[in-house]
């Protein structure tokens, strides 16, 4: 039986990892590949404007609904199953959305490749977790899934224009086949099996509770774009959310085996870690929204000149997460990256402020987004690592779920949050300049600006929050050496 320091297994674990990556790749990029693929799936399959939204609103309300369940499932049934099962789903919903001639089988599919994500997410993370434990190793392996993480979703952006202007539509959908196929013959030959020990029990009353909280407030701010923030409907939603997660906290705390143990959460870290992940895809996602509507609206760039200007960005990212955040994670306390790159992110949305319809790219998008990239790289690596350090190995899986649903809970809200601020400024600026339409181009650079503003100070006042909240110490020198190393991999001789 192999150890965990011999070289055979440690190379084994760094396979293995770019095979999670695959997976996690594939998350990430589907959330943004088929938004530039939807006008013309829309003109192709003849989709109202009123239903267009339904095509994100469908993977996204089934994802964000069921991450908890889907860390719970993979806690409890085996992780490398629960992985190999959900690649597999994902790539078959995949070929059915790409093959679909109708709305409604591409809105069937769609939520199928959010139910299937939201049981990949999880598996992938707590297999990460498990197969890596030492500081150093962990930091370097995080900084590559914070990597994968932070720049999925703008090679999205470029894949998703590539294909639609290229081949069809339908490819943004079908791109995701080879990729699940791949990670799931890597992951069926380098991991092997782990899972909470003891009876299986699942707390039906939690996920209720749970699922419909989270897809209230999901759904509810995904119509706060549309409806405003003060419709009826918003406000019931996001009410009924918010009671039903309320009353999921309190029977957590009651039964004897929670969907989510409170032991979980309450840790200052871990919450900490859960908030900075939480903002900076609130941040995250506004940076892609405004900048991809700036480059192609404004500037009237074609989509795949637009994916190929989030390429310095993309290079950010890489360079701060498998870089800054590998080499000093293990040596300095974990607030010391995360606050800087919060600040940092801040600071790249601020730049939006400078930008008119006549700024050059190197002066404005490339400045805004190498610096919003720096601080993105800075952040995940970091704070992923934390959401999942030092939690029961056999609680990994739903630690796991909660950072991602952190994640999709502070993407939703920020896009409805920031696109309505957007909008609003736009309107304000119109009719004030007598709805001038030769203005129009100044007008939503304005919006953009002052939605990038409020965004910056969300991820200030979460930097402040953070360096408050997070006091997990340096990692000790000693931990780095002489800890073990869980090796969820098959032994050889």
């Amino acid at each position: 039986m192999a150890t965990t320091d011999a070289p055979a297994g440690n190379s084994r674990r760094w396979a293995a990892l770019f095979f999670i990556g695959l997976a996690q790749l594939m998350i990430v990029l589907d959330g943004t590949v088929v938004n530039i693929a939807l006008p013309s799936l829309q003109r192709d399959l003849g989709i109202s404007d009123g239903d267009r939204q339904w095509i994100i609103t469908a993977y996204t309300l089934a994802f964000g609904g069921l991450l908890l369940l889907g860390g719970r499932i993979a806690d409890y049934t085996g992780r490398k199953r629960t992985f190999l099962v959900a690649l597999l789903g994902f790539a078959a919903a995949s070929a059915l959305g790409g093959a679909a001639s109708g709305f409604e089988t591409l809105l069937i599919a769609r939520a199928l490749q959010g139910a299937f994500g939201a049981l990949l997410g999880p598996s992938a993370l707590s297999l990460l977790t498990v197969m890596f434990t030492r500081p150093a190793e962990r930091a370097k392996a995080f900084g590559i899934w914070g990597g994968i993480s932070a720049a999925g979703g703008a090679i999205g952006l470029l894949a998703g224009g590539a294909l639609t202007e290229y081949l069809d539509w339908r490819w943004c959908l079908y791109i995701n086949i080879p990729i699940a196929l791949l990670a799931a013959v890597g992951g069926y030959a380098m991991l092997a099996e782990s899972r909470h020990e003891g009876r299986v029990r699942f707390d039906v009353p939690g996920v209720l509770l749970v699922t419909g909280g989270l897809v209230a407030i999901v759904y509810g701010t995904g119509r706060a774009e549309s409806e405003g923030w003060d419709a009826p409907l918003v406000v019931g939603l996001l009410a009924a959310g918010t009671v039903l997660l309320a009353a999921f906290a309190v029977v957590e705390s009651r039964v004897r085996q929670p969907l989510l143990p409170p032991r979980v959460i309450a840790d200052r870290t871990r919450g900490a870690a859960y908030l900075a992940v939480g903002l900076t895809g609130l941040g995250m996602f506004g940076a892609f929204l405004f900048m991809t509507y700036y480059m192609q609206v404004v500037k009237g760039y074609s989509p795949v000149r637009t994916g190929v200007a989030f390429l310095p960005m993309v290079t950010a990212v890489l360079v701060s997460a498998g870089g800054l955040s590998a080499r000093l994670l293990p040596k300095v306390p974990p607030r010391a990256l995360i606050v800087p790159g919060m600040l940092t992110g801040a600071s790249g949305m601020l730049w939006m402020l400078t930008l008119d319809p006549g700024t050059g790219y190197a002066r404005g998008v490339l400045v805004a987004g190498v610096l919003f990239g720096l601080g993105a790289g800075l952040i995940l690596p970091v704070a992923m690592n934390y959401a999942t350090h030092g939690v029961d190995p056999g609680d990994s899986g739903v630690a796991s779920a909660s950072v991602n649903t952190a994640q999709q809970i502070g993407s939703s809200i920020g896009l409805a949050l920031l696109n309505t601020i957007a909008t609003s400024a736009t309107a304000d600026y119109l009719a004030s300049h007598g709805g001038n339409p030769a203005l129009a181009k100044q007008a939503l650079v304005e919006g953009f600006g002052t939605a990038s503003a409020w965004a910056a100070g969300i991820l200030a006042a979460g930097a402040l929050i953070v360096a408050a909240l997070m006091n997990a110490p340096r990692p000790q020198e000693q931990t780095i050496e002489d800890a073990p190393s869980a090796d969820p991999l098959p032994a050889h001789s």
